[in-house]
């Protein structure tokens, strides 16, 4: 009888190359946007071949799309613990940080000027922008549900108040949200937790 086939390790040199070229298309992107975004100028950045990239991404939008996805499944905050509200909180520091100053939010406008040309572009950004607002809206229904939100909250457009100020103030002004006023902006959209 045959055992099960053996899973296959991914070589440790191919996984930092990987990172490295996810890491440089994002800097590429973030520093010239979508239209010219080239495979070339990420392979350079990331010290590799082009033919390196194409062995594992089949075009410039499979190399933004994985590039989204990993670091955003990497680096999103820890919510194994703490109440629904300190929850919420937490993830509005974490993407008020993340925008306020990083790889991706250089990126930001690049993803939504090009998406407004490219369908295919759109479509990625569109599935990837409610798939990172799931955790969200999960964990203020569960707040709804427990009583810490009180009054007649839809927890989808709670998500998209609470991350809608934070995206105003990055591409709409001159000042990013800061994140240590995540907690105020929680309570001015679901209102302040219940006095003991």
């Amino acid at each position: 009888m045959a055992g099960k086939p053996r899973k296959t390790e991914i070589d440790p040199r191919i996984e930092r190359s990987q990172q490295l070229i996810l890491r440089a298309a994002l800097d590429e992107l973030g520093d010239v946007g979508y239209g010219a975004f080239a495979i070339e100028s990420v392979a350079a950045r990331a010290g590799v071949g082009k033919s390196t990239i194409y062995r594992h991404w089949s075009d410039k939008l499979a190399l933004i799309r994985d590039a989204f996805m990993t670091f955003h499944k990497q680096q999103g905050p820890d919510l194994s613990s703490g109440g629904p509200r300190d929850r919420v909180e937490r993830i509005m520091r974490h993407v008020a940080e993340v925008v306020a100053g990083s790889t991706f939010s250089a990126c930001i406008p690049a993803l939504i000027e090009g998406a407004e040309r490219d369908r295919d572009l759109r479509r990625f950004h569109h599935r990837f922008q409610a798939e990172a607002r799931k955790p969200l809206i999960a964990v203020i229904a569960e707040g709804i549900a427990s009583g810490d939100f009180t009054g007649p909250v839809d927890p989808e457009l709670a998500a998209q108040a609470l991350l809608g100020t934070i995206f105003f103030k990055r591409l709409m002004t001159n000042t990013p949200f800061e994140p240590e006023r995540a907690g105020e902006l929680v309570d001015t959209v679901l209102g302040r937790p219940p006095r003991a």
